[in-house]
């Protein structure tokens, strides 16, 4: 099996990649979280951060771009190549209704034709580097995505990552686990599927079911549980001083990066709300974390969490 980690923006930054894998491991691909290449080509400060070589050393890193325009993909996906990525990874399933209403992410897939002639242009130009898609179903209808599908399957497409919601799902409503099983068997692409795979248990059920799908992206279920990826390979779940040694490492990595304490604990209180579920008795810590004003209050908060929160036990699967 192949596992990767899903961008998630904000979360997945350089800093995670990059200590994800020193402490946990189990991860052969780190997709970034997207950015959106700019009509007068360049790339943006904050973008830099996770595109840089030196930050991603070590790291095998997937660039995920974010765009309805070839052209301006065509200057990023060979910008990227320059950069030495092997891979550049197109986003057609972000739900935000900001980037839909721009025509990009999930928003694209409601333009089958045009999305056409954007694969044409891009395959065309014999890119010196391997484009894949993150793709959901479709805009409002998971039949929408036959035609998709087939769309997709003219070009000679890396790797398509299907995460099986349409956009006006966001990602709270249940998957299309009918619409997935339907295109599996048309699909001519080497296939990853991502979405809802959070614990042991739930990935034993998917291998069971879908035996021949061998790569799985995870999102929400790896930040959530760093030590998911080493479960699911034999190892041993995350210990509390594992948890301390990745949140304080975090931590002073992003003062460090933001040269203060303020923006660096902003960053880890929004980690925090997903790494709650990790512990039993969480309820009253996660009330305080809300309430945070300071990078002060912060560190009290992850204090308390430590001191007076025990790991949930292994006897049953975790839960986010």
């Amino acid at each position: 099996m192949r596992y990767y980690a899903a961008p998630m923006q904000g979360i997945t930054t350089w800093l995670w990649r990059r200590l994800h894998q020193e402490m946990f491991g189990g991860v052969e691909k780190y997709y970034t979280p997207f950015f959106s290449p700019t009509k007068d080509q360049c790339v943006p400060e904050r973008d830099w951060r996770d595109l840089d070589p030196a930050a991603n050393r070590g790291v095998f890193v997937v660039p995920q771009l974010m765009t309805c325009r070839a052209e301006d993909f065509l200057w990023a996906a060979k910008y990227l190549a320059d950069l030495g990525y092997p891979e550049a990874n197109l986003n057609l399933g972000c739900p935000s209704g900001t980037v839909v209403a721009k025509g990009k992410g999930s928003g694209f897939l409601a333009k089958p034709d045009e999305l056409d002639r954007f694969f044409e242009t891009v395959f065309a130009a014999d890119l010196p580097i391997a484009i894949s898609v993150k793709t959901r179903l479709g805009l409002r209808e998971e039949d929408e995505f036959p035609r998709i599908l087939a769309i997709y399957n003219r070009y000679p497409i890396a790797e398509l990552t299907i995460h099986p919601r349409v956009q006006k799902d966001f990602y709270q409503k249940p998957i299309h686990e009918a619409a997935f099983a339907q295109a599996l068997p048309d699909c001519r692409l080497p296939l990853c599927y991502n979405g809802e795979l959070r614990t042991v248990s739930q990935v034993a059920a998917f291998h069971e079911k879908y035996p021949t799908v061998d790569r799985l992206m995870f999102g929400r279920g790896i930040v959530a549980d760093p030590a998911l990826l080493r479960k699911l390979q034999g190892g041993g779940p995350a210990t509390l001083e594992e948890i301390r040694r990745f949140t304080t490492a975090l931590y002073q990595g992003y003062q460090t990066a933001y040269g203060s304490r303020g923006p660096a604990s902003q960053k880890m209180k929004e980690l925090w709300f997903r790494l709650l579920g990790l512990f039993d008795d969480h309820e009253r810590c996660e009330k305080r974390m809300r309430r945070l004003r300071s990078p002060d209050d912060y560190e009290a908060a992850e204090a308390e969490i430590f001191a007076t929160c025990p790991l949930r036990t292994e006897t049953g699967d975790f839960k986010p």
